[in-house]
């Protein structure tokens, strides 16, 4: 499957917030991929790729957080500079709109995965097929 399961989880800005969550997650063996947290003086979204997507959210909504999975396309690129832009260039020429990105490097080798959300994603899947960029199966995110 090329669409990766995100959550996205509504934090209060408050004190040990965050810890709590990861706390759960650490404490039923579910290990984060990649993360991203954006914040307001209120509140923030934490988005995040797990090794098992299903089991945290039922085990964070069992904990009352407010949580969805939602998709996101990972690809894989060069770990170099401008690696970023040539991805970019393509969205961008293809008038893509981007909702959000983040990024993380493995161990496994000098490539970098890059997290991508746009409104249509079968579209983002398409130009990204069309000009070789490789779409990494959620599977394997799932077990990096």
């Amino acid at each position: 499957m090329e669409k990766v399961k995100q959550l996205s989880i509504f934090l209060t800005n408050q004190k040990g917030k965050l810890y709590n969550v990861l706390n759960i997650l650490k404490e039923n063996n579910i290990n984060i991929r990649a993360l991203s947290l954006t914040d307001t003086s209120e509140f923030g979204i934490l988005r995040l790729i797990v090794d098992c997507p299903d089991k945290g959210k039922e085990l964070l909504e069992k904990n009352n957080y407010t949580i969805k999975i939602s998709s996101a396309i990972a690809v894989e690129l060069s770990d170099t500079p401008g690696g970023l832009s040539s991805v970019l260039k393509i969205l961008n020429d293809n008038n893509i709109n981007l909702d959000y990105i983040y990024a993380f490097t493995h161990e496994y080798s000098d490539k970098a995965i890059l997290f991508l959300s746009t409104h249509d994603l079968d579209l983002l899947i398409t130009v990204l097929k069309e000009n070789s960029i490789e779409i990494v199966p959620s599977d394997e995110i799932y077990n990096l």
